[in-house]
């Protein structure tokens, strides 16, 4: 069975995730992590919960999913795991970070990158790949069936969507890529999204305005 803890960290609001199970095994996704505060919050409950980190994802690489990558690979080695279409988002960061009033720690890149398809396995689970671009150009999403949950990042909120107004953003792919991607896992399945609270694909089926 899969444990989440959420966070939510720096000016963007961003919701972190840790997924454990009862090996120790965790998988971060999307650490958010923006100075030395929210950096010990992360570290002082991996090491209360005696978890050992083994992999680190991330749904999409804007730079409020990206800012603790650094941190991450400093502190357990890991370096971040991602669709190899969202390399140029990660880039392109350096750029536009200090015009932003923004302190970025140079994220390290893949040794490999995750498919559009497929399976990540940590502890006794595995996380199915999602792809679900529109919000960015390369978006993934992590879904547990036996646990019915989704890790969502930025592409289905409760009663919105992620906004499409960004370099490599598309309103109607997104929306494609919710209706023919996500809208078809069980009703009862949990979304935890990349800001915000946590929803339920047969609840923004019914009243998310942005697809009813």
């Amino acid at each position: 069975m899969i444990n989440i803890k959420q966070f939510t960290f720096n000016a963007y609001q961003e919701n972190t995730y840790v997924l454990f199970d009862e090996t120790g095994e965790c998988v971060i996704i999307d650490p958010g992590m923006y100075d030395g505060a929210e950096q010990n919050e992360l570290v002082q409950f991996i090491t209360a919960a005696e978890l050992r980190p083994v992999a680190l994802l991330n749904t999409h690489c804007h730079i409020d999913h990206v800012f603790g990558n650094k941190f991450v690979f400093d502190q357990w080695g890991l370096k971040p795991q991602f669709h190899q279409g969202e390399l140029a988002v990660l880039q392109a960061i350096p750029g536009y970070a200090p015009q932003m009033g923004m302190r970025y720690e140079l994220s390290p890149e893949p040794e490999s990158y995750l498919p559009e398809s497929g399976e990540i396995t940590f502890g006794n689970n595995k996380l199915t790949l999602i792809f679900a671009p529109g919000h960015s150009p390369a978006h993934l999403c992590f879904y547990s069936e036996a646990d019915n949950i989704l890790i969502g990042g930025d592409v289905l909120f409760y009663q919105s969507i992620g906004r499409t107004d960004l370099p490599g953003g598309n309103h109607e792919q997104l929306l494609s890529s919710i209706r023919e991607n996500l809208f078809i896992l069980p009703a009862e399945t949990k979304v935890f999204p990349g800001h915000g609270k946590s929803t339920t694909i047969g609840f923004e089926m019914k009243h998310n305005p942005f697809l009813t």
